[in-house]
Parts: C-alpha cells; structure tokens; sequence
C-alpha cells in the first residue's frame, strides 16, 4: 500500500471515530441533561414558579438552556418555546428564545469552522463540497436558507450545523438564524402565553394552527430540497 494511500486511510478512520465520539457525547448529553430540562419546562406551573423564584437569574438560565437546545439539536426545542411562553409572556418569552437561538448558533457556527471543515476534509476533500452545485452561488444559498429559517416546521438547528461548511459570512449566518426564527417562535410563546392566562381554545387554536403550517412548511422544505439537487 503506498504512503498517500494510507495516509487518506488514516484520515478517514480519524474523521469516522470523530465523528462517532461526537454523537455518543450527543446522546449523553440528550439523555442525562436534555431529557430533564425537557421534561421540567413541560410542567409550566412548577417551572413558571421556578423561573420567577430567580429573578433575573431566571432569564439567564433560560437563555442558557435554549443556546443548549441549539448545540444539541435532537433536544426538541418547542416545549421551550412553550414553556417561555408560559413562563415569561408571548414578547419577553420570544426575546429570550431568540437571544438563546443566537447564542447557541453561534457556538455552532463557531464549533463548525474551527473544527468540522476539518472532520469534513478527513472523510472527502473540501473542494468537493465547495463545488457542490446549490453551493456555488451562495447568493442564491442564502436567499433559500432564509426561506427554509423563516418557515415553520422545518428542521433550522441541524441546519445551522451546515452552515459552518459553506462560506457563508458570520453577520449573514446572524441574520438568518436570529430573524429567520422569529415566526416559529412566537407561535409557539403567544400559545404558552394562552395556556398561560388559560385562555384554553385560543391556546389549541394557536397549537392547531402551528402545526398546519409547520406541516406545511415541511412539505415546502422537502421540494426545495428536492430541486437543489
């Protein structure tokens, strides 16, 4: 076997055990962590009394564990968006998700170029995904990425894990991901705010409403998937 044969060997043996250790770290994560914080945030009563017992402290750490639903994106987010809500009211609830949104996208963002083009370059060569054919005019990307942001339903945290391979600039990738969410956030806290006042039909109609249109929007993303290709 020849050096540069098995030196892309060792490369992608690396990449693959990387890539392995990362989910197991994420599955972990989920579990022992993600779990729980989701399952408390789904008692809105115990967890409205929680948050306001800690004042400012409170929002801090709402804020926190939303960045931490966008690093560990298989943690639902919308019992959080919910439970903001619920916990906070439908404006200050949407502009804590959003700061929250920000933060952990960031991280991601961050966390992919620093360290995931080059997992990406251990298991193919980078140039192949730069020549990628939606890529190539990252104008197009963008305007495209906004839409699939903007539309409930479809799946924007594992997204902004892609986003860190393309050359995307940092103050778009902001944009996108922090006006972007904005829709599916605050159908989701003006419903908690309903629960919140038990304004029980409102609230259903809110929920019913969402889910159409994040039904929809799913539908939408899979088309545009689709014709990218």
């Amino acid at each position: 076997m020849s050096d540069d044969k098995f030196v892309r060997r060792h490369k992608k043996a690396v990449g693959i055990v990387s890539i392995a250790v990362f989910i197991a770290f994420t599955v972990l994560v989920c579990w022992f962590i993600g779990r729980p914080m989701v399952r408390f945030v789904s008692e809105p009563e115990v967890f409205r009394d929680w948050i306001s017992s800690k004042g400012f402290m409170g929002q801090l750490i709402f804020v926190g564990m939303v960045a931490m639903q966008i690093v560990f994106a298989v943690i639902p987010g919308e019992p959080l968006e919910i439970g903001a809500g619920y916990a906070f009211g439908a404006i200050e609830g949407t502009v804590l998700c959003v700061i929250g949104g920000l933060v952990g996208s960031l991280i991601v963002f961050a966390f992919v170029r620093t360290f995931g083009v080059r997992v990406v370059e251990l298991l193919f060569p980078i140039e192949r995904v730069n020549d990628l054919k939606f890529l190539k005019d990252i104008r197009n990307f963008e305007i495209v990425s906004f839409l699939i942001f903007i539309i409930p339903g479809t799946p924007k945290d594992i997204l902004a894990y892609f986003f860190g391979v393309t050359k995307m600039k940092t103050s778009h990738f902001i944009f996108i991901t922090s006006i972007g969410r904005i829709p599916s956030i605050i159908t989701s806290t003006i419903g908690g705010n309903a629960l919140g006042m038990q304004n029980y039909l409102f609230a259903i109609i809110m929920f019913a409403a969402t889910m159409l249109v994040s039904v929809v929007g799913f539908v939408a993303y899979r088309l545009i998937s689709r014709r990218g290709r």
